[in-house]
């Protein structure tokens, strides 16, 4: 930096080394903040699932967590039920169970395939900018909408009988389908995005056709940002609810599916049905099966870092 240039440039690196601690202390109090809030209310979720069950001292671990351990098995295992003694979450397990394999079916190859295009083959343009926006634009879209599109769509089909499914399985993983769709090609193009540009001119150097460089190199280098951000995608959809009742989710249903074309209910709707409840027996209901969505989306997430951590161990 020449000398006359440096007195301009002085005034901001004063305000930058006053300003950097205090962004630095705010960043630090808004995830304290976060943090604190995740504490109190995972907290509150668990006093109110132990909540009349015999009293134990705040500091019997053991037994705390053993009295939870048996209210968690009794309401997994028993079936929907209007008295709380005998209540459960046994179908809405099964059938958010049916609808995450169904998405991840029918979305992730279509999100995946559709992110490499857009990042791998489509040519720069006002048409590929006109759908990257559209793809941004459509991941801050409220689930509610998406709900009404999958009602309108595969529900009802437009009024066209034929191709309408009803409230089945189907048309409930179509609509989520949807919904994870464009979570998955930006994450899947962002993970694109760190491939180092050499690897795919080192791999084009050597004779390897798009095809076989993407393959081959691209994607295996990409698939740990790939898996982390389809698993969070899936995570998402396995906790809305409100799509699920516009679709045609059953409130009350004892049958457990056997098909993607049969009804269900899932365990988000199931709560939401809990929670609805005059009796205030039923908030320990409800704050149970609260703690075993949480126990299914930290399971997804655990298993997104093994499948990240296990695939960056062998690049």
């Amino acid at each position: 930096m020449s000398e006359t240039a440096a007195p301009r440039f002085r005034p901001h690196r004063m305000i930058r080394s006053l300003l950097g601690p205090i962004f630095g202390a705010a960043c630090f109090l808004a995830t304290l903040t976060g943090l604190i809030v995740l504490v109190v209310l995972l907290g509150s979720i668990l006093y109110a699932a132990l909540k009349g069950k015999p009293d134990n001292p705040w500091y019997a671990i053991v037994a705390n967590l053993r009295e939870l351990w048996g209210l968690l098995r009794t309401v997994a295992l028993n079936r929907q039920s209007s008295d709380p003694a005998t209540a459960g979450y046994r179908v809405g397990i099964v059938g958010s169970l049916w609808l995450l394999g169904l998405v991840a079916l029918l979305a992730i190859p279509v999100g995946v395939a559709a992110g490499v295009y857009l990042e791998e083959y489509a040519p720069p343009g006002r048409l590929r900018r006109i759908i990257q926006t559209n793809i941004a634009n459509l991941a801050g879209v409220p689930s509610i909408v998406y709900g009404i599109l999958g009602l309108a769509l595969f529900v009802r089909a437009f009024g066209v009988k034929a191709l309408a499914l009803g409230p089945c399985l189907l048309a409930g993983a179509l609509t989520l389908g949807l919904l994870i769709l464009p979570i998955i090609v930006i994450t899947t193009q962002e993970a694109l995005r760190t491939v180092p540009g050499s690897l795919r001119q080192a791999a084009l150097a050597l004779g390897a056709t798009r095809w076989q460089m993407v393959s081959g190199h691209v994607l295996p280098a990409a698939l740990p940002g790939i898996m982390t951000g389809t698993i969070l995608g899936l995570s998402r959809a396995i906790g809305e609810t409100a799509p699920l009742l516009m679709v045609g989710a059953a409130g009350a249903i004892r049958k457990l599916p056997k098909g993607p074309l049969e009804r269900y209910t899932a365990l988000p709707v199931e709560i939401y049905n809990y929670a609805k409840e005059p009796d205030r027996m039923f908030q320990t209901i409800t704050a149970g099966g609260i703690v075993i969505l949480l126990i299914l989306l930290l399971s997804m997430n655990a298993a997104a870092i093994m499948i990240r951590n296990r695939f960056q161990r062998y690049q």
